[in-house]
């Protein structure tokens, strides 16, 4: 067999063996909110409907939610529907608004001087600030 046959199939198997690489997931506010950094468990309350202070702009379902809604708020995505379902029903909250994409989230986020939300880090721009990185 070639030698740069050989060399392709070896880096391919230990690509194919290495796990795919999750995102970086920043959480963000627009630029004219005072807020410069945060916690995890400040994060949460908002995320959550345990605070309004700041006013959460969601994803719709995909893998950013899962994992942000994992590392952050220690829930699965069902979990915190559930939670948000009975904050509604209750009168006790509004629902996020949800986006398909991180530049819906970061455009909602940087008309709204009270929005928060989450991206990824490489989505950012000046358009937003970012307050917190999720370990």
């Amino acid at each position: 067999m070639d030698k740069r046959i050989k060399l392709l199939l070896a880096a391919a198997m230990c690509s194919a063996a290495l796990p795919a690489l999750a995102a970086e997931i920043v959480v963000i506010v627009n630029p004219k909110n005072p807020a410069t950094r945060m916690f995890s468990e400040q994060a949460a309350q908002f995320f959550l409907g345990k605070s309004t202070l700041f006013t959460p702009v969601e994803h719709t379902e995909g893998a950013l939610r899962n994992e942000f809604s994992q590392k952050v708020l220690g829930k699965d995505t069902a979990q915190v529907k559930s939670q948000w379902s009975k904050l509604v029903f209750t009168g006790k909250g509004t629902a996020p608004k949800e986006y398909g994409s991180s530049a819906e989230v970061k455009k909602a986020v940087a008309a709204d001087v009270q929005a928060i939300g989450y991206i990824e880090k490489s989505a950012v721009d000046d358009s937003v600030k970012v307050i917190l990185t999720v370990p």
